[in-house]
């Protein structure tokens, strides 16, 4: 496999506005726990065929966390490779200091990305100068846009309206992900972002509530659940651009009742819950191989793998309803 490189019509400037659906990528495992190439092929033509509009690679769903330097350049070498320019890919160089985000960005630009997807800082204690600091300092080195990734739940940090705007107004930032979790703080962005003229670009991260959030100002989602079903949201979204409001919510309580699959595994919290579950889910359609997970996570079994085949029965994924 070689390094890929952007087509024209996916460059850095081109994605810099992207909008729309963009999946956070999951990572299939093979039973020995390395990459499976195989069924990420896979899972990427399963999001193309679905209509999706990028691909983020290496966020939260795919298991960023836990993947060492040549495990991450895997991902990359072999998503860029599938996508072949289809859409843009964007990438998370998510670390816990400046320097160590700088360190996977000089890695991850040997792939022709469309841009890069950055945290505020973690672990080490620090507060607005130092978070200011660490995205003007990323942006600068960096040779494509950087969209800010809200999500205080992992970093402890909750990044304000008022500073993302600047950030954004300053050409620092292009556009905000945001997992935060909070509709009120969402709201407030996406108001206080159209009074600015829009520097922006938002992207809501909620799998169930994207409808309140395209009602808010979103400009699309990115959603973990949109590898299982990235068709539901990309008709979501073509119905949110045509303010057919009854269709968006038609398909947003159906993608609100398949989420349901991650409350299935009740012995697991966190990623092992969900990110299990998602894979779970596309094991059982045929998608990926196994639904492994990276250690200390083990994969979901017994009675809750049963639980997620009857939700995808009943939401149509399983049947051909809405496949």
């Amino acid at each position: 496999m070689t390094t890929s490189q952007s087509s024209p019509a996916t460059t850095a400037s081109s994605a810099a506005r992207l909008t729309g659906v963009v999946p956070p990528l999951l990572t299939p495992l093979t039973a020995e726990g390395e990459i499976d190439m195989v069924s990420l092929e896979r899972l990427v033509a399963h999001l193309l065929e679905g209509g999706v509009d990028g691909i983020f690679a290496l966020g939260s769903s795919g298991e960023v966390a836990y993947a060492d330097d040549a495990r991450r350049a895997q991902v990359l070498e072999a998503v860029t490779g599938f996508v072949a320019g289809q859409v843009p890919v964007i990438a998370g160089v998510i670390d816990m200091q400046t320097d160590r985000v700088l360190h996977h960005l000089r890695e991850a630009e040997r792939f022709g990305l469309d841009g890069y997807v950055v945290t505020a800082p973690f672990y080490a204690i620090t507060g607005p100068e130092e978070i200011d600091t660490h995205f003007r300092t990323i942006a600068a080195a960096a040779d494509g846009p950087i969209w800010a990734y809200d999500i205080p739940v992992c970093v402890h940090t909750k990044l304000s309206a008022a500073h993302l705007l600047q950030l954004g107004r300053d050409g620092v930032i292009t556009g905000v992900k945001d997992s935060s979790g909070d509709d009120v703080g969402f709201r407030r962005l996406a108001a206080a972002n159209r009074a600015s003229g829009s520097p922006l670009t938002l992207l809501t991260g909620h799998e169930v509530v994207v409808d309140g959030a395209y009602l808010s100002g979103a400009d699309g989602s990115v959603p973990g659940l949109g590898n299982v079903d990235p068709a539901g949201y990309a008709r979501m979204h073509r119905a949110a651009q045509a303010e057919d409001w009854a269709l968006v919510r038609q398909e947003q309580d159906r993608l609100a009742a398949l989420f349901e699959i991650v409350f299935q595994p009740t012995d697991k919290v966190g990623p092992a819950a969900g990110i299990g579950a998602f894979k779970t889910a596309l094991r059982e359609l045929g998608i990926i191989a196994t639904n492994n997970v990276s250690t200390p996570m083990s994969p979901l079994e017994g009675e809750a793998v049963g639980k997620i085949r009857t939700i995808l029965e009943q939401t149509g994924l399983l049947g051909g309803a809405h496949a």
